[in-house]
């Protein structure tokens, strides 16, 4: 499988996964420094406090990420580190930290692409009300333009936010993220207010920063029926809107998918449905995540809502499902529902079990070199389809903190030995290597 001359190959990691120096050079506290150290919440009890140490250590790691050959390094803003009270205050130590990472990047000649909120929203703005409170469409657009004033001159690309599906919905009704709240009426609100925030800075990216890329990253999950009974086939109908057309259908048709309004009828009262009409601004680019597709049936002890349906199949260490053909038919469906124009995948990738440290100069790593090797082949499928796949971003450049997960989850393509900060390449680092300088799967 070759790939146009032109495509875009990149790494991605974010802020509270990597950075470390959780409160230093006056960054303010974020929902995830809170919610790590609350009993119970992360597998291993771990948080970002050190993490990979990037803050420190980011030269080594941009110099690392040459050496692989990558085109763009995709990484995150920690929106306390710049405002520690989530508004007023700009605190310049943490300008100055992105400034000089993007510098880096730049002499080493890797392209910044910004995410502007990747999950670690200032604590204070969640003793506020968080995504929950409306007011947040104006924090957040303030936030941009102040980052975006700072870096507009040498970020190639933004992307306003990362997975609002998460944000809302593991953050505000699951619970399984922070801020570890379990309402669905908050979580709606969230999602909603997340939507309309990415229609007020894509306004101020535009102004500040006219010849960048400017676009939103969601995590698309396919939702498939188990059983060709009517009632799986809705459940996963209603299943498929709540992931991905909840999202999707705001930001290209300026409204919410009918179905899905219609079962939510008591859970959305009082949200004005209209106003999402301004999340449907004008973008250059739709980020996707891309990780599994998922099965599900109707729940009968729970009418209104669907269940995962159990299959056989081959899964990572998440008990995500490793189904390349997935991503190929999402790719075409979004293709020719939506007509995004340029789509990049800003995440994919898999997690295995591995060692805490490694022994020698490779942690090889076969079934993360197959797992590529597969998705980048429907990648390319997908292409020659007339998919207008612009570029893809490998999840993660090295193990990190996996949120709930704590330090439990390796994601990487460098193995990270997280007492003394080593920094190994695994084999699908070499390979990606490989197939950065040839194109070729």
């Amino acid at each position: 499988m070759k790939f146009p001359q032109d495509f875009l190959w990149g790494v991605a990691t974010a802020s509270y996964q990597i950075e470390g120096a959780e409160l230093e050079d006056g960054r303010g506290e974020c929902i995830w420094t809170r919610y790590s150290r609350t009993p119970g919440m992360v597998l291993d009890g771990g948080t970002g406090e050190i993490a990979c140490d990037h803050y420190h250590r980011y030269p080594q790691d941009i110099a690392l990420m040459k050496d692989v050959g990558v085109d763009a390094y995709r990484f995150s803003i920690s929106w306390p580190r710049i405002l520690p009270q989530g508004v007023g205050q700009i605190n310049e130590a943490g300008l100055d930290f992105y400034s000089r990472l993007v510098d880096e990047m730049l002499i080493k000649g890797i392209q910044p692409w910004a995410t502007l909120y990747h999950w670690d929203l200032p604590q204070a703005l969640q003793d506020r009300g968080g995504w929950a409170n409306p007011e947040i469409v104006d924090w957040f657009a303030d936030y941009t333009e102040i980052v975006v004033k700072a870096l507009w001159d040498r970020v190639k690309g933004w992307i306003t936010l990362n997975e609002p599906w998460c944000s809302a919905f593991l953050g505000y009704e699951i619970g399984r993220h922070a801020p570890g709240i379990q309402d669905p009426v908050q979580a709606y609100r969230a999602a909603h207010h997340l939507l309309l925030s990415h229609g007020a800075a894509i306004p101020i990216l535009r102004q500040h920063a006219p010849t960048a890329l400017h676009g939103i990253t969601l995590n698309l999950c396919p939702q498939q029926p188990g059983t060709d009974k009517p009632e799986d086939i809705k459940a996963a109908a209603l299943a498929e809107a709540n992931a991905n057309a909840w999202f999707l259908d705001p930001i290209y048709k300026g409204t919410y998918p009918a179905n899905l309004v219609e079962h939510l009828r008591p859970i959305l009262d009082g949200l004005d449905l209209d106003e999402i009409k301004k999340a449907a601004v004008p973008i250059d680019f739709l980020g996707i995540n891309y990780y599994m597709r998922w099965m599900v049936v109707a729940d009968p002890e729970n009418p209104s809502r669907w269940k995962s349906y159990s299959h056989e199949g081959d899964w990572t260490d998440m008990g995500w499902e490793i189904y390349p053909e997935g991503l190929r038919a999402e790719l075409v469906r979004v293709e020719n529902e939506y007509h995004p124009g340029a789509i990049y995948i800003t995440e994919n990738g898999a997690a295995f079990p591995e060692p805490e440290t490694v022994e020698g100069d490779v942690l090889e790593d076969p079934r993360r070199v197959a797992f590529y090797q597969g998705y980048l082949t429907a990648c390319g499928e997908a292409i020659e389809e007339g998919v207008p796949l612009k570029g893809y971003f490998a999840w993660s450049f090295m193990d990190n903190f996996e949120w709930g997960y704590g330090y439990t989850k390796r994601f990487g393509l460098f193995h990270v030995d997280y007492q003394t900060q080593r920094r190994t390449p695994k084999r699908s680092a070499l390979y990606y290597q490989t197939l950065l300088k040839t194109g070729q799967v």
